[in-house]
C-alpha cells in the first residue's frame, strides 16, 4: 500500500506551549513521532509546521519539512497546504499522524493506511476499547460510536453510548462498548481538498472536533478496531509526566 505520512506540528498550544519540542527521554517529541512513522510502510514522511524551531529539529535528523501558515485551525487544514505545495494527485493516500502521538505503533499506521482500500472509503481511522472510568469521563479523550458496518455514527468528548439506566448496572460495566478514538486518519487527497471547501458545522464547533464536519456533510468515516492498543496522546502536563516516567 503506497501512502504518504504527514505530521501536522504547530508550535502554539494553550495547555502545553511548544509541545512538539518538549523532550521525552532526551529527544524532542516531534522526533519521536517521525521515528515511529519511519518504521511504517510510508514511502515519505513530511512534517507540516509553522515554526522555524520545529523546522530546524526536523532537518537536523534529515527529515522532510514543509513550512505552512500559522493561522490554520486544524491539522487537516495544515495538511491541505502541503498537498498544494507538492501538487499531490487526488488519489494519493495520506496518513495524518498527530504531532502529539510519540508512541504511535507503526502497525497502526499501516493498518489505517490499508483500510482506505480494504473498506472502499475516502477516510479511515481507528479506535480501542476504554476500560477505565477516568478515561470514559475525560473530555480530552474522544469517544466514538459505530454502526454495524464499522462506520462512525458520532464522535464526542462525552461518554457515548450513555447507559440510560446506570443505577441498574454495576459501575464497572459503564465502560462496556465505549470506544476511545485514536487520532490517526488516512484520507484520499481529494477528501482533504473537499473538506476545506466545506463550512464549519454546528456540531464541529460545539465539540471542537474536526471530524464532525466530515460526518455533517454525509461522508462516511470507517472506524476499525486497533490491532495494537497505543498510549493516549499528550494533551496536558500530566500526560507529559506520565510518558516521561514510562519506559520506552
Amino acid at each position: 500500500m503506497n501512502f504518504i505520512a504527514i505530521i501536522p506540528a504547530r508550535f502554539s498550544s494553550s495547555r502545553l506551549p511548544g509541545k512538539p519540542l518538549l523532550t521525552i527521554h532526551g529527544k524532542p517529541m516531534i522526533v519521536r513521532v517521525i521515528e515511529q512513522a519511519r518504521k511504517s510502510n510510508a514511502k515519505r514522511v513530511i512534517v507540516a509546521t509553522d515554526h522555524p524551531g520545529i523546522e530546524s529539529v526536523v532537518k537536523a535528523i534529515n527529515g522532510e519539512v514543509c513550512m505552512t501558515r500559522s493561522n490554520h485551525s486544524s491539522g487537516i487544514e495544515r495538511i491541505s497546504e502541503v498537498l498544494e505545495h507538492y501538487q499531490l494527485p487526488d488519489d494519493t493516500v495520506v496518513v495524518n499522524i498527530q504531532g502529539d502521538e510519540p508512541m504511535m505503533p507503526p502497525e497502526i499506521i499501516n493498518q489505517v493506511a490499508s483500510n482506505i482500500k480494504l473498506y472502499d472509503v475516502n477516510i479511515a481511522t481507528i479506535a480501542a476499547p476504554i476500560t477505565s472510568i477516568d478515561e470514559a469521563f475525560n473530555p480530552n479523550i474522544v469517544k466514538v460510536v459505530r454502526d454495524l458496518y464499522g462506520h462512525a455514527l458520532y464522535f464526542s468528548r462525552a461518554i457515548i453510548p450513555f447507559h440510560y439506566k446506570p443505577l441498574s448496572i454495576k459501575s464497572s460495566t459503564i465502560c462496556d462498548n465505549v470506544l476511545r478514538h485514536i487520532g490517526i486518519y488516512s484520507y484520499h487527497a481529494r477528501l482533504i481538498r473537499q473538506y476545506i471547501r466545506w463550512n464549519k458545522s454546528p456540531l464541529e464547533c460545539i465539540e471542537s472536533l474536526e471530524q464532525l464536519r466530515i460526518l455533517s456533510y454525509g461522508e462516511k468515516i470507517h472506524v476499525d478496531l486497533a490491532t495494537v492498543n497505543p498510549s493516549n496522546s499528550i494533551d496536558t502536563p500530566e500526560d507529559l509526566m506520565r510518558i516521561r516516567t514510562a519506559e520506552i
